[in-house]
């Protein structure tokens, strides 16, 4: 069985990813995936990655455009490489893509299905049915581009999708969850959502069944040039149909920095109190990573929010962003000293768990919780602009990356990576006007700066 689950509108933005940023979304991804299933179980994860509004949240916590359509291509690509490895391990499989990976998707659903058990055509043939009704059962304005389908092992599965509209600038992504579909052409959506385009064509309601079962009569009756022809003689124009029901809806607005409006701050006060006053004491084992401080606990709290919260908890995705920043500065440089933490700390609990010691998982549980309960108690902190300002401000001591290359230092120089192949994140020299520049070798790999708790 299987339904809709909810959808996005999403402003359209041009840019590609950059490697530097992908393999490090790949690896956060996968990590983060890991702790839900070991937590909660893969159903539970289908059921995350249906819901719009944490999607978005899981994309800006990896440091992709909070807001963008890019979020979608970008957090589908990063857990098809990320879970790759993993997937005879945790029996999650992601197929599909943008463009014609999107096309595949049938061949490796069929594959799959002959290598672990499941009915791999009877998928393959779902997908079809999936992109066929939010293509062309439902006419909103949007062409379809790109189809991730995620399945796991005992055949559940969740869809998600998005279509462009060239004329409005806008993405909508379709999010489809195989957990309570009775039928493929009746009511299969949970949710269809977005910005009012006035009338759309939607033959999965229930109150166009008639419609549906008449359409079928008339192909009999009248042919393909028969229909043509009383099409051509009908006049006037239709009723307006009634509301539907409300149902999860996700807006992006298309400003790309981020404002106080976007961001519920008690949220982010929790969270920062939770790091710099409760993290120290209450957390200990997690800082037994070299150079882990409260700054990466804050990240740690709000990726430990998007393993652990509700869905009530993520009506602002764009505060997940305050995690690890954006690739275009927005809202400011993503620091990758704290990601590649983050990652090392995540990475670190999971294997742990794996070996039946569950301290460090358990500690990012009472991280998530602890962060809650300040906020109740209303924890104060900087507002929004204080917040990022001072993020820019120290970017440079983080290591901060973005596609127009390295944060400055206070002094202006700006710290530049050293030719090699690892695109060079190893080595950086500072840029001079003196012949020869000295190399700066960081403790923890990339980034300048010496030895200190981030």
């Amino acid at each position: 069985m299987a339904r809709r689950s909810g959808s996005a509108d999403l402003p359209l933005h041009g840019g590609r990813v950059p490697a530097w940023l992908s393999q490090r979304m790949a690896r956060l991804g996968a990590v983060i995936v890991e702790a839900i299933a070991h937590h909660y179980g893969r159903d539970e994860l289908l059921r995350r990655l249906a819901h719009p509004f944490w999607f978005q949240s899981f994309g800006a916590v990896m440091g992709m455009d909070w807001h963008s359509s890019g979020v979608t291509t970008s957090v589908i690509g990063a857990l098809k490489r990320g879970l790759a490895p993993l997937s005879g391990e945790l029996g999650i499989h992601v197929c599909g893509g943008r463009g014609r990976h999107s096309r595949q998707t049938p061949q490796e659903l069929t594959a799959i299905g002959e290598r672990v058990g499941f009915d791999g055509s009877a998928l393959a043939q779902t997908s079809r049915l999936v992109a066929k009704v939010d293509s062309a059962a439902v006419q909103d304005g949007f062409d379809l581009y790109l189809h991730g389908f995620i399945v796991t092992d005992d055949g559940h599965w969740v869809v998600v999708q998005q279509g462009m509209n060239d004329k409005t600038r806008l993405a909508r992504r379709y999010h489809w969850l195989s957990e309570g579909l009775q039928n493929f052409v009746e009511a299969p959506h949970s949710a269809i959502d977005g910005e009012n385009q006035g009338v759309i064509v939607n033959l999965t309601d229930r109150r166009a069944q008639a419609s549906r079962a008449r359409q079928l009569d008339l192909l009999r009756e009248l042919g393909p040039d028969g229909i043509v022809r009383k099409m051509a003689a009908v006049e006037g124009k239709r009723e307006p149909e009634p509301a539907q029901p409300l149902l999860p809806h996700l807006i992006m607005p298309d400003h790309h920095e981020l404002l106080p409006k976007d961001v519920i701050l008690r949220r982010l006060h929790g969270a920062l109190a939770a790091a710099a006053d409760r993290g120290p004491k209450d957390f200990g084992d997690l800082l037994l990573t070299h150079g882990v401080g409260a700054r990466t606990v804050l990240s740690l709290a709000l990726v430990a929010e998007v393993v652990h919260g509700a869905p009530c908890r993520f009506a602002d995705p764009a505060r997940f962003s305050l995690a690890h920043g954006g690739k275009d500065r927005h809202p400011f440089p993503v620091p990758l000293k704290v990601y590649d933490q983050t990652i090392e700390v995540l990475k670190s609990a999971v294997a742990r768990a794996k070996l039946g010691n569950e301290d460090r998982l358990d500690a990012l549980r009472r991280l998530d919780e602890q962060t809650r309960r300040l906020e109740r108690e209303v924890a104060a902190g900087p507002s929004l602009p204080e917040f990022v300002a001072e993020e820019k401000r120290r970017s440079h001591e983080y290591a901060g990356r973005s596609v127009f290359g390295w944060e400055p230092a206070p002094d202006g120089d700006l710290l530049r990576p050293a030719a090699g192949r690892d695109g060079g994140e190893r080595r950086f020299r500072r840029n001079s006007t003196r012949e020869h520049s000295p190399v700066i070798a960081p403790p923890n790999g990339c980034g300048p700066g010496g030895p200190k708790d981030i």
